[in-house]
């Protein structure tokens, strides 16, 4: 037996489902404490078709990941799919936050093309802070979380060795 849960309304609902082979293609599928008998054969990639007790359907899956969007009888459903594991790992990415004053260091040497913020401005989670040349490309270095700019150790056109500081957002 296999236990997932669907992500169904964009997230908003979840659904516990498990999954018992029967036979080849045939399952018993239990969802929301009700159990049903499936029959479900693969015609080609991304077309099912399925007998769900006594109801026909023929189903259209449009994949990436672990999201679906399902399309049944002319109606689309958006559906994710999450074993235990990954369940257990998306729940948990939520609950971690940095905290304190985060250092934003060069990666490599190079030369700084680009300040982005200024010292004191407020920053959002992923907002660009200092754009670095190394190697023909440019890096942008991201502010790690929401806060203010408390540091700047840079300026435009400085050349910087690799682990440099170059700015801290608290």
């Amino acid at each position: 037996m296999s236990t997932y849960v669907a992500l169904l309304d964009g997230g908003r609902r979840e659904e516990a489902i498990q999954i018992r082979l029967k036979g080849p293609g045939l399952y018993e599928v239990e969802v929301g404490g009700k159990v049903h008998e499936v029959d479900a054969f693969r015609h080609d990639y991304g077309t099912i078709s399925l007998i769900v007790d006594h109801d026909s359907y023929s189903v259209q899956i449009d994949q990436g990941g672990t999201e679906a969007k399902v399309h049944i009888r002319g109606s689309t459903y958006p559906l994710e799919i999450l074993d235990e594991r990954r369940l257990r790992m998306r729940r948990a990415a939520g609950k971690f936050t940095v905290e304190g004053k985060q250092t934003l260091a060069a990666p490599m040497p190079g030369k700084v093309v680009k300040i982005l913020a200024k010292l004191g401005e407020d920053l959002k989670e992923g907002q660009g802070v200092v754009v670095i040349e190394a190697m023909k490309m440019e890096n942008e270095m991201k502010s790690p979380k929401d806060g203010k700019l408390v540091e700047l150790h840079v300026v435009e056109g400085q050349a910087v060795e690799g682990g440099t500081k170059l700015a801290a957002v608290e």
